[in-house]
């Protein structure tokens, strides 16, 4: 039961957390869900590379973050909707930015982490 708990708590958070930066950015392009979903792959990116890298952070950690908390901040659906309802240029763009910037972030995320973990394993 606890795991459950655990991905709950960190779904519901995430998906708080996503309303209300959707709402700090509003507008005619989807600058909210562009933000959340670079933010999130640089959070995963670090959750992901650590756990191979460092591995100080808990299963139970790892799960309440990336499988609740993450999973429930970035959006793909949201992404989908929203591009389709742009025009062609503005659809372009927006598939281009959370491509381009998601895999961006999650190198940076990596560095980040490699950055600070024992020079050993960071190879």
């Amino acid at each position: 039961m606890e795991p459950i708990l655990l991905v709950a708590v960190g779904g519901f958070t995430g998906a708080v957390c996503r309303h209300a930066v959707s709402v700090a950015l509003p507008g005619g392009f989807p600058w909210g869900t562009l933000a959340v979903n670079v933010a999130g792959s640089f959070a995963l990116g670090v959750l992901l590379f650590e756990a191979k890298l460092a591995d100080r952070l808990s299963a139970e950690t790892r799960l309440v973050l990336g499988t609740g908390f993450l999973s429930s901040f970035t959006t793909y659906s949201t992404f989908a909707v929203q591009t389709a309802a742009l025009s062609p240029t503005l659809a372009v763009a927006n598939v281009a930015a959370n491509y381009a910037l998601g895999f961006a972030a999650v190198l940076a995320g990596r560095a980040v982490v490699r950055s600070l973990a024992n020079p050993e394993v960071a190879r």
